[in-house]
């Protein structure tokens, strides 16, 4: 990579759609109980007598969730060893924004989890009476019922370690947009594929993972817009001129 785009301005960005958007479908996962839907595809992975079709699973359990939530970690880990080397006169140096926004983006979108998990006190799918389980299932903003042991799922932890490189998208676009939009899918994809496999497994509703997505996103924007994004200058009327004349080279 080159650092020559270090100091010159963002490629433009609508922040009021990139924050609107993701706002108001909270809005409406608030008004609207998802409880339908959850249930619904929930259904779909769940076998009266035998449990969530992936509750025991070595793919799901060891591999997709194991050893994926390992290799995002390295993602991390990587990103905070890369910083730390930007911060002294090596070759890294000229990325010390985009590698700071890279840790902090990541530890903010993972480390929300834990704290609203247990705000929240929400039950995952494998513990409700509705599938073997011995708890009542209460929507995300109703009071608790009565029980020994809160749940700890809402929202979606692994689904996080996914959606959370979505600050690999905002890191790279203005220097590599097209490597930016491949680590888009890809975090996208992965969140998607790790999202599926706990509700597989019983261990989420989608509308958990989905609230991860859009917290995951909203801080991604946020932080990009904090740290690294700088807004382009209005097109200088001489530069217009050529065009208004007729296009003329």
């Amino acid at each position: 990579m080159t650092a020559d785009r270090s100091e010159s301005a963002s490629r433009y960005f609508d922040f009021r759609l990139a924050i609107g958007i993701p706002l108001g479908l909270m809005a409406l996962l608030l008004l609207l109980d998802p409880s339908g839907v959850d249930f619904a595809l929930a259904e779909l992975f769940y076998e009266p007598g035998q449990g969530f079709i992936g509750r025991h699973s070595f793919w799901l359990e060891d591999i997709l969730h194991d050893r994926a939530k390992q290799a995002v970690i390295f993602v991390g880990v990587m990103a905070i060893f890369g910083f730390v080397l930007s911060l002294m006169p090596t070759r890294l140096s000229p990325f010390r924004r985009q590698l700071g926004y890279l840790v902090l983006a990541l530890a903010l979108s993972t480390s929300i989890v834990t704290p609203l998990k247990t705000l929240t006190g929400v039950h995952c799918p494998w513990s409700l009476s509705e599938f073997g389980g011995a708890e009542t299932f209460t929507p995300l903003l109703s009071e608790r019922a009565s029980t020994e042991k809160p749940g700890r799922c809402w929202p979606g932890g692994h689904a996080s370690a996914g959606f959370s490189l979505l600050a690999l998208f905002f890191a790279l676009r203005d220097r590599r947009p097209r490597t930016a939009r491949i680590a888009l899918v890809v975090a996208l994809g992965l969140g998607a594929v790790f999202s599926l496999g706990r509700m597989m497994q019983g261990a989420h509703f989608l509308s958990h993972n989905l609230w991860t997505l859009l917290f995951d996103w909203l801080i991604g924007v946020l932080c990009y817009r904090w740290i690294l994004y700088k807004a382009p200058q209005p097109m200088q009327l001489s530069q217009l001129a050529p065009d208004l004349a007729g296009g003329q080279n």
